[in-house]
């Protein structure tokens, strides 16, 4: 699939500006964000996710986005993200742009998380914090969007019957929230453009 990058980083921008973004404003969840980098690579648009080191304390190996919990030294939330994403795999924020931002997200760890989308240069020299990170994965956005590869199970948990969406590609299996927050973005992309 032939690329055109500029025109679909321009439209996701523009469908992400004009709509109405939901917000949580609960006391006591506590507020985080993530950044969902996005990235050319062979001519065709990937999203850059990470698989979590053992060393972590919540959610070991698993994948999940750039980000983490809010800190007083913030400036917003865009800041967290940008700050923790060059904490965990080297990317400077002056090196992110910001195209906009989904949904907030409830965790069942009580998170508020506000998800920013941002285009990041590749080829990139990541530096992954060993301690948090185990690895970096790109996953192409047509992957993503071809509906074979997505699974739907169904979880009970606490007596309530939970849909998880699942992606699995390759050794990497994308479920739970970062899987809700990836459905949210691809669900903004029109199927008649897609990224490519």
């Amino acid at each position: 699939m032939t690329l055109n990058p500029q025109p679909f980083k321009a439209q996701l921008q523009t469908l992400l500006a004009q709509r109405v973004r939901r917000q949580l404003h609960d006391p006591t969840l506590t507020p985080a964000a993530v950044l969902i980098p996005l990235l050319v690579k062979d001519q065709e648009w990937h999203v850059l996710v990470t698989q979590r080191s053992e060393n972590v304390e919540h959610h070991k190996g698993q994948i999940s986005f750039p980000g983490g919990a809010w800190d007083p030294e913030d400036i917003d939330l865009q800041a967290t993200a940008l700050r923790e994403t060059y904490e965990e795999i080297g990317i400077p924020p002056e090196e992110v742009e910001i195209l906009g931002a989904l949904d907030d997200f409830q965790t069942i760890s009580r998170f508020a998380v506000t998800p920013y989308v941002g285009a990041i240069p590749h080829p990139f020299p990541y530096r992954l914090n060993s301690h948090e990170v185990e690895a970096v994965v790109e996953v192409p956005l047509t992957f993503l969007l071809e509906p074979a590869h997505l699974r739907v199970e169904h979880l009970e948990r606490e007596g309530t019957i939970h849909e998880v969406l699942i992606w699995q590609y390759g050794p990497y299996t994308i479920w739970g929230a970062t899987a809700r927050i990836l459905k949210n973005l691809l669900d903004l992309i029109p199927p008649r453009t897609g990224p490519g």
